[in-house]
């Protein structure tokens, strides 16, 4: 398994907004081309507005094209993506 961790930053104000639109988009249940089989993680910090998109793949592939997909979107008007970082997940122990 792979992750592929992004760091935003927002105004802590509009950190339910950003909250909001995310979940918006994962209920829709359309899955974007690129994203098939992920699984997501949002992790916020409401005092500092500060965030983490944790999004986990299958293989270092998926998450290559993966990555792609989340490039390409954007991270809407009240947030800035600061960082992204991959990582191998060699132990997992949730499902």
């Amino acid at each position: 398994m792979y992750a592929r961790v992004a760091a935003f930053e927002s105004d802590p104000a509009n950190v339910d907004d950003a909250i909001n639109m995310v979940r918006s988009e994962v209920e829709s249940g359309t899955t974007p081309a690129g994203l098939e089989g992920a699984k997501m993680l949002m992790l916020v910090n409401r005092e500092t507005g500060k965030g983490l998109g944790v999004t986990l793949f299958a293989s270092e592939e998926a998450m290559r094209r993966g990555d792609e997909a989340l490039n390409a979107m954007d991270p809407g008007a009240n947030e800035r993506r600061t960082s992204v970082e991959f990582y191998e997940v060699p132990v997992q122990t949730v499902s």
